[in-house]
């Protein structure tokens, strides 16, 4: 078992018996779910007021620091997870041990859906990119929880839908774009939609958690030629990478690319 999943369901027993007994549950998040300032619109987190406190009473909360196992592939899927706070990377490998990052989610994702909803195991691993605040939800509570709520079961189409969106993304990157310019552009748009921000100059900036060698893997190339062509993109003004952050100044010319 994870240390996640253990970890999960030791906090879930601790909150069953801290409801059972009037307790608030350990650590909870300031001001619960209603008040987070971390919702994307088309997630979990975004429901309306009655199924999200329905969905906060049957999850509970995790702490991880960075760099820790969330689940791995193949194992069976006993939880589900939603992203309060922090970024998890996702990952696909091989019996040889080769590894690729198929997926950064960030506050608002819920991993684990369709490996629950199939009754099945995980397609992918998952690990913790910075320290990252959770709430696990047991799979027998969460299908519990959908038959009660029809906005929840629209919403876990939705959320099943976006997740087929970003699978042929990654095709489309890996298969269908013929240069490393135009794999990398590709992949910074599509990071940009997934964990970034839009402001009105229609600039996008999201926090760059990857390393060069890890960029170089979803664009399938290397990590010099990563380091190269990000460093063509600074030069003609495109983007700019300060302070671990990196902002898409020009989304179309790099959309140009593809």
């Amino acid at each position: 078992m994870d240390g996640a999943e253990a970890m999960a369901g030791a906090t879930m027993a601790m909150a069953d018996r801290a409801r059972a007994r009037h307790w608030p549950s350990a650590k909870p998040l300031p001001g619960g779910c209603k008040a987070c300032a971390n919702k994307r619109p088309g997630w979990f987190c975004s429901l309306t007021s009655g199924p999200l406190a329905d969905l906060e009473l049957a999850s509970s909360d995790l702490s991880l620091p960075a760099q820790a196992p969330v689940f791995t592939e193949g194992n069976d899927a006993r939880f589900l997870y939603l992203i309060c706070s922090g970024y998890v990377k996702l990952t696909a490998g091989t019996k040889e041990g080769r590894q690729m990052i198929v997926r950064v989610a960030g506050p608002g994702s819920l991993l684990g859906l369709h490996a629950a909803l199939s009754n099945g195991v995980h397609e992918v691993g998952a690990e913790s990119l910075t320290p990252t605040q959770m709430r696990p939800i047991a799979r027998e509570r969460f299908l519990v929880f959908l038959r009660g709520h029809k906005e929840a079961q629209i919403r876990a189409v939705e959320c099943i839908c976006q997740e087929y969106r970003f699978a042929l993304q990654d095709i489309c990157r890996i298969a269908l774009t013929e240069t490393v310019a135009a794999r990398l552009a590709r992949l910074l748009v599509e990071l940009g939609h997934q964990i970034g921000e839009s402001n009105t100059e229609g600039e996008s900036r999201f926090p760059l958690l990857l390393t060069h060698e890890e960029i170089a893997s979803m664009a399938c190339t290397t990590r010099e030629t990563v380091t190269r062509t990000l460093g063509q993109f600074r030069k003609e003004k495109w983007i700019t990478i300060q302070d671990a952050m990196v902002t898409l100044h020009e989304p179309g010319r790099l959309s140009a690319l593809l």
